[in-house]
């Protein structure tokens, strides 16, 4: 290898196109919706670089139109997860060999290969599989993950460059080593750059992966493991694995060499997975890392100086975009009685005008929830709110899944805040608000912090720069992405790194250099320069 220092310039986000009328971009994905529609693909698992076909099928239907389906995927036994492992084991002493450099170059490539010729392929793949509208697509699909991709390989270099100090006739020196064994990356459906991140942090600094993506999206992120491979991954390096929950706790997280679990789900699940590690921790070879991200009951407190139309528009957007299916998405709204008369009829008339439906149309607003079982759950908790004495529906609360699960957006104000829509994630398109008394802020504030157990996003609005302090550190420990004037949602890699504590997670931040931290375990190296051949110190001379 040539004697040559590289280093990696500071990447800038990836710019959103604006799909509007008469631009290039919309007729391009217009064209490639419409040929998307008409295919059906069949998707292998991908596990030591091959395609795997086990005969045993899941498939991806549109929510919005569920008799449409668009892939049936193959689906991983126990036999084909050990293989997995397996192959991931075999990879891991070439890739972590590799230059970081080398390893970079290939999540770069990836990057421009999704911003240019994959771009179109990946915003239809998710919008017709997760039922998410053009710009709800841009923004995670192609942006997000291609900032995932360029500013985790500038921060392993930030990471690396962080170097002991030496003193004379001493060389000191730090080694960023991957962690024993492998990585296991369980991913959810509702973010496919979350699908593409999960596995590819852990592989950017040296760690081989075996990646579950969510059933409900393993369309999109097939293409994202095909732009992966394009680009140069190595076989083996992540290895895609669609399978059953229960199986990959009985055979992939219970394996002697898991070093680390990355996940995005629910605080149940995760929850588990802890039990379960912590059951098996003398069996493995070393302690494995637990990375999650896990849900929330995202917040937006209005103090009496807040501007009622900015509000109202955080609300409703903060609200009820991708279906409400964020982790960050406002689901309680804390509103002082003082505007609350100024702000009912404006959310009740912004809410109304959202249009709801097939996200081909784009003149809508939102689309379908993912599928049956979170339709039901939800509507569980609207007609909770219809039959209780304890809350109001203001407007929408309607739920039809005769051809897509759509529910309409649906505000609902509940006379506590500790409401049960008020405390329990629900991830739909629903948001309670508790008006408040203006004289009990700070009672209000501490039912804010106290009622649910999450703390991942929250908002607050106000002029005041007093009570813009008081409320930010009132809500310190509430939320680990915290707005001021803004809707609680739209974290950008590089400027906003994302996680929340409590229920919510272990707060490691997607999309900054804290999470790479994660997949390192770093060995410090010390070399004597000049070694003495002294054994007695000058204190031992005299008595």
């Amino acid at each position: 290898m040539s004697n040559r220092f590289f280093e990696m310039a500071l990447p800038v986000n990836e710019p959103v196109l604006s799909y509007a009328p008469g631009t290039k971009e919309r007729a391009e994905l217009k064209k490639e919706l419409a040929r998307q529609e008409k295919l059906c693909l069949e998707i292998p698992l991908i596990i030591g670089g091959k395609e795997v076909y086990t005969g045993k099928k899941g498939k991806c239907v549109m929510p919005h139109d569920h008799g449409h389906v668009l892939c049936e995927y193959h689906i991983a036994g126990e036999k084909e997860l050990a293989q997995a492992v397996e192959a991931a084991l075999k990879a891991k002493e070439a890739w972590e060999e590799m230059p970081w450099v080398q390893r970079a170059s290939i999540f770069k490539k990836a990057a421009d290969l999704l911003a240019g010729p994959y771009r179109q392929i990946l915003n239809a793949a998710t919008m017709l599989c997760q039922s998410k509208t053009a710009f709800q697509a841009e923004i995670d699909a192609v942006c997000e993950l291609c900032d995932f991709f360029r500013f985790n390989a500038y921060f392993a270099q930030e990471i690396f460059k962080q170097q002991p100090i030496s003193v004379p006739g001493v060389l000191n020196r730090m080694e960023y080593r991957a962690l024993d064994g492998f990585v296991c990356a369980v991913t959810p459906f509702n973010f496919t750059s979350i699908g593409g991140n999960l596995p590819t942090a852990p592989a950017m600094v040296g760690n081989t992966v075996v990646w579950k993506p969510a059933s409900s999206a393993v369309l999109s992120n097939y293409y994202v493991m095909k732009v992966l491979m394009e680009a140069g991954l190595p076989a083996g390096v992540i290895n895609f694995v669609p399978s059953r929950g229960s199986e990959v706790s009985e055979v992939v997280l219970s394996h002697k060499s898991l070093g680390g679990f990355h996940f995005t789900g629910s605080t149940e699940v995760f929850r588990s997975v802890w039990a379960q590690v912590g059951r098996d921790i003398a069996n493995y070879d070393a302690y494995p890392r637990l990375v999650g991200e896990t849900g929330g009951k995202d917040f937006v407190f209005a103090h009496p100086t807040a501007q009622i139309e900015p509000l109202v528009a955080a609300l409703v957007r903060g609200a009820f975009e991708f279906q409400g299916q964020k982790c960050s998405a406002a689901s309680r709204a804390f509103i002082p009685a003082s505007l609350w008369g100024a702000v009912r009829p404006r959310l009740i008339e912004e809410t109304k005008k959202l249009k709801m439906g097939d996200v081909c149309d784009f003149t809508s607003f939102m689309g379908a929830v993912i599928d049956k079982a979170a339709f039901e759950t939800i509507k569980g908790y609207i007609d909770f709110a219809r039959e209780s004495a304890q809350a109001s529906i203001l407007v929408g609360g309607k739920c039809d899944d005769t051809k897509g699960y759509f529910i309409e957006p649906t505000v609902i104000e509940a006379s506590t805040p500790y409401f049960k829509t008020m405390v329990e994630e629900i991830f739909g398109p629903v948001l309670t608000v508790y008006v408040y008394d203006d004289a009990k802020l700070d009672e209000t504030l501490t039912a804010c912090d106290a009622a649910s157990p999450y703390a991942l996003t929250g908002a607050v609005f106000a002029c005041d720069r007093a009570a813009i302090e008081h409320m930010e550190r009132a809500l310190r420990h509430s939320a680990g992405n915290f707005y001021i004037n803004d809707k609680p949602t739209g974290a950008v890699v590089g400027q906003q790194p994302f996680g929340g504590g409590r229920a919510s997670g272990t707060n490691d931040k997607a999309g900054s250099a804290l999470n790479l931290n994660r997949w390192l375990s770093p060995r410090a190296v010390k070399e004597n320069l000049a070694p003495s051949s002294a054994i007695s110190y000058p204190f031992m001379s005299e008595q």
